[in-house]
């Protein structure tokens, strides 16, 4: 990829709700991404619960959601945290993007992950430690830092927009980031 090229990241959120401040996160990821950088949104909806028996006649928006993983350079994610842990949508869909064996679309792939909570403890902590295991398995290169967890989001997401200056200037620096670490990484597959 030449410096010159967008970077084409998808994202998506690990939510159904559609007032999601999962949904929210990922739309201003979407306005604050650097120029160099175009930000795709995928609706995990849609998807059905993973059966190993369909991997042979897979479902077409699986089909679509593994097709636009495969062709981003990177892929960010916003999670909420359910029970200390992802939401069962969210593994759901990283289930199907990764079968069947030997057609794993997160395979040497830069990604990053975030999440918003509308308590006040540590954000979706627990829940993007979880992903990160995933990405150790899938053999996908997480973003390491800024690490983004937001909580108190019902103060910083209002009507689905990210309000808060704050919380929008560390998305500005996460998309920043990734774009940085998916560059680099592409860097170091064009030396080898």
């Amino acid at each position: 990829m030449e410096k010159s090229e967008k970077l084409k990241i998808l994202a998506f959120a690990g939510s159904l709700r559609k007032e999601s401040y999962n949904k929210a996160l990922i739309k201003a990821a979407k306005e604050l991404a650097p120029e160099d950088a175009e930000v795709e949104i995928f609706d995990l909806d849609g998807i059905p619960l993973y059966n190993q028996d369909e991997e042979a006649q897979m479902p077409d928006h699986v089909k679509l959601f593994k097709q636009k993983i495969k062709s981003a350079d990177a892929v960010l994610i916003a999670t909420p945290e359910y029970n200390r842990s992802i939401p069962g949508v969210l593994k759901n869909a990283i289930d199907w993007a990764s079968r069947p064996y030997g057609d794993n679309s997160f395979d040497d792939k830069p990604v990053a992950a975030f999440g918003a909570t509308g308590g006040s403890l540590v954000g979706t902590s627990a829940a993007q430690i979880h992903l990160r295991q995933i990405f150790s398995f899938l053999n996908a290169h997480p973003l390491e830092r800024p690490l983004l967890f937001i909580a108190g989001a019902s103060e910083k997401i209002e009507n689905g927009d990210v309000v808060d200056e704050e919380t929008r200037d560390l998305i500005r620096s996460m998309m920043q980031a990734l774009t940085e670490w998916t560059r680099r990484l592409e860097s170091g597959k064009q030396k080898k």
